[in-house]
């Protein structure tokens, strides 16, 4: 064992840290989401043409949950690495290749030019996407609650959290300016692609704030101990499977509704309410403002009374809240649907401001980003990756929205009975393990 341990993080290191986890995350969101905007609004035509709206919508959405398919994958590469070599060096991996594929997409050429081998490369690129963004979690939540002081592990937890929100932001604010500023002809031919073009600026931002903080001070304690493992995935699955299942289920509904809602909508709002593209982008900027806010709000209070009880009171609402949503939204009316959009948002801030904490804090370092890559990413597959489809296929089937509500409830009962058998504890997210005394949330027997 060495006997050099690393010294604990000085406040303007922690703050850093969350900075760049916030920012770096924002920007791989905005790349993320904007591949959602486009499919909800213009990758039918361009890429998939068809006699069939319907199909056509479809066929787009199986694009963009192609990237979720990816995410585990990317996970399982990334954490391995990131438990073998650290965080840090992984996080700038993961942005690189989620700016690239973005990149590259926004100068693809459409069906019209190359025929079948646009939408083969579209799904090619959309999948080297999922990869990046399904290391990107794990690490960049780890940074943070490894980098945070006791008693604000939930908040610095969050920001990572509060990067997908303000993504979906940024995305939306750049499409509403860029179908503005051009025609709506020349916005379906080629102004779509700027976004795109757009986060070659961006990843280099983020590039250059992540390479300026160490490495998390829980891994080089592992390091130092000799603790790390060559295969931590294995043992993730051997030994701490338990953990993997149930937090893998909680995980479900917080990204399944965060994306029906600010995905989902934008092609639901345009298509079956006929309402304008822009009032549906402003509604969803609108929405993902009170999401953000919330999140923040939500950690607050999980340092305060527990993440257990916040995580469960936002599952248990956006259950409640699932009829009453749609009942809202189909009147068409904005103000209506942005209130839809704001209660929906706090519960699902509800479980996303503890869930990176509470993930995190399932794993010891040396399998941790292992760990928690694996059931985020799990978790938003089951939930996430079909939602958008499932949601369309749906409402196809019954011409209503009471099947999607009832799919919207049935997803945040999946998380809030997962999480019931899960308790709270004091895990020390400092070090490489935790003592028989310090355990949290630890699978209930």
């Amino acid at each position: 064992m060495s006997d050099t341990t690393p010294s604990a993080p000085s406040t303007r290191e922690r703050r850093q840290v969350a900075a760049a986890s916030f920012i770096g995350t924002t920007i791989e969101w905005y790349d993320y989401f904007i591949y959602g905007s486009a499919a909800a609004l213009v990758f039918a035509p361009q890429f998939f043409p068809t006699s069939d709206p319907l199909t056509g919508t479809l066929a787009a959405f199986a694009t963009f949950a192609v990237g979720f398919i990816a995410r585990p994958i990317g996970g399982i590469i990334m954490g391995h690495y990131g438990d073998r070599v650290g965080r840090k060096s992984m996080l700038v991996w993961s942005m690189m290749l989620m700016g690239v594929a973005t990149v590259c997409i926004g100068l693809l050429p459409n069906y019209a030019t190359i025929g079948i081998a646009a939408p083969i490369a579209l799904v090619a690129l959309r999948f080297v996407q999922g990869l990046g963004v399904g290391g990107e979690w794990g690490g960049a939540v780890l940074m943070a609650v490894e980098f945070a002081p006791r008693h604000r592990r939930a908040l610095y937890g969050a920001f990572p959290q509060m990067g997908l929100p303000a993504g979906i932001i940024a995305a939306n604010l750049v499409f509403l300016f860029v179908s503005a500023a051009v025609a709506p002809e020349a916005f379906a031919s080629w102004g779509w692609r700027i976004p795109f073009l757009l986060s070659a600026a961006l990843i280099f931002v983020g590039l250059t704030l992540r390479l300026k903080i160490g490495e998390s001070p829980a891994f080089e304690t592992a390091k130092a101990d000799e603790t790390l493992t060559k295969r931590p995935v294995v043992e993730v699955l051997a030994q701490h499977w338990r953990a993997l299942l149930l937090a893998s289920a909680a995980s479900i509904a917080a990204p399944a509704l965060g994306y029906l809602v600010l995905v989902y909508m934008l092609s639901y709002g345009v298509q079956i309410l006929e309402l304008p593209r822009t009032t549906m982008l402003w509604l969803i900027v609108l929405g993902s403002a009170v999401w953000l806010v919330a999140i923040a709000g939500s950690a607050l209070a999980a340092d305060r009374i527990g993440r257990k009880p916040v995580f469960l009171a936002g599952a248990l609402l956006v259950t409640l809240w699932a009829f009453p949503f749609f009942m809202l939204v189909d009147t068409a009316n904005p103000g209506l649907i942005l209130l839809a959009f704001a209660v929906g948002t706090i519960g699902i801030a509800g479980m996303a401001g503890p869930q990176a904490t509470l993930v995190a804090a399932l794993f010891p370092a040396a399998v941790r980003y292992s760990g928690a890559s694996l059931a985020y990413q799990v978790g938003s597959i089951l939930g996430g990756a079909l939602a958008p489809m499932i949601a369309t296929a749906l409402y196809a089937a019954s011409g209503t929205s009471t099947l999607i509500a009832l799919y919207m409830a049935l997803l945040g009962v999946i998380s809030f009975v997962a999480l019931l058998f899960l308790h709270e504890g004091a895990h020390d997210l400092d070090t490489s393990s935790a003592s028989p005394t310090d355990t949290e949330l630890e699978p209930t027997h």
